[in-house]
């Protein structure tokens, strides 16, 4: 199937889109060939602008759109995150080849359709994801050691974290933790005071230079966590591209189920993420797809649990792996 002309739709979370990002690579491994395109939200979009295996983005509009005008592009379209509205308008457009899942009652909008339940959340997303090129006779399933994201930061943005990091006067030579409090709401958090008591363990005990992340929005969520002058709230001072740039400066990103968390796995920067055990919300499927990390859950088999996850032992795992970060 030479020089086709391909599209994959994400249209939902930050995290959602890094975990799919890999079907480009992969596809072009086996059809060198072809374009790859993608489908996401505004929100998302520098996630896709960042990636060096994606040929060209398109921002989903929703619903109030007429239709799509794809049909004269695109041969083939994979739908990694399917919904009603969208479905229909990649039907309305004609692709010839509709990827998507078999379970959903319109379902049958696609005319290729693969039936595999994520709701039971026995593999990541990414390999959910990567389950979908099937019906293209492609049946490599990623992993830790060949999976590949091609997520970097574009030159401009470097160039603002560069000047943000002087301003400051970090020294270049401490390593840099970002720590990103806030989440999506996705899934249960780590109590703010568990997490605050984990920043000040690494603040004092540690030679590192901590910046707090977050949105406009979580300014003053951010600022709670300021609890030494090696501390630095960064909350609402960068877009999504720069906050790219800013991962990629660090050795190390703590957060709980959240985008940053996925961001800076993609990065190859040790992740330390926080998880509830529900199936829904597990590790298991929402995990960081990295070898370079340390998963937190619960003891205890409660779904609100959170506040039982030992911070002393979390900082002494963060501690004994320090030196190799």
């Amino acid at each position: 199937m030479p020089g086709l002309n391909i599209l994959i739709t994400r249209t939902d979370r930050i995290g959602d889109l890094v975990l799919t990002l890999p079907l480009a690579s992969i596809i072009k491994k086996y059809l060198p060939d072809s374009k790859i395109a993608f489908l996401v939200s505004e929100y998302t979009r520098a996630i896709a602008e960042n990636c060096s295996a994606i040929d060209e983005v398109i921002i989903y509009q929703g619903a109030s759109k007429k239709k799509l005008t794809l049909s004269k592009k695109f041969d083939i379209v994979i739908c990694g995150y399917p919904t009603f509205d969208l479905a229909w308008l990649l039907f309305l457009s004609h692709i010839p080849i509709r990827i998507g899942t078999g379970y959903r009652w319109y379902s049958l909008l696609f005319n290729k359709r693969v039936y595999e339940h994520r709701k039971y959340g026995l593999k990541n997303e990414l390999e959910y994801n990567a389950g979908l090129l099937r019906p293209l006779g492609i049946n490599e399933m990623p992993t830790h050691q060949n999976v590949s994201f091609n997520l970097q930061p574009d030159l401009k943005s470097k160039q603002i974290i560069d000047e943000y990091l002087v301003s400051l006067g970090i020294d270049a030579s401490k390593k840099i933790i970002i720590i990103h409090p806030g989440s999506g709401g996705s899934a249960s958090d780590l109590p703010k005071s568990h997490l605050k008591e984990l920043v000040n363990q690494l603040a004092h005990k540690l030679d590192c230079t901590i910046l707090i992340t977050g949105s406009p929005v979580e300014k003053e969520l951010a600022s709670y966590f300021v609890v030494r002058n090696n501390v630095h709230n960064a909350a609402g001072l960068f877009n999504l591209s720069s906050l790219i740039a800013l991962i990629d400066r660090a050795f190390l990103l703590i957060a709980n189920s959240t985008g940053p968390l996925h961001i800076a796995a993609a990065l190859g920067k040790f992740v330390v993420g926080f998880y509830p055990k529900a199936q829904a919300t597990s590790p298991i499927r929402w995990g960081p797809y990295t070898e370079r990390k340390l998963i937190f859950t619960p003891p205890g088999e409660c779904l609100d649990c959170m506040k039982t996850i030992d911070i002393n032992h979390v900082f002494e795992e963060i501690n004994s792996k320090w030196e190799n970060i």
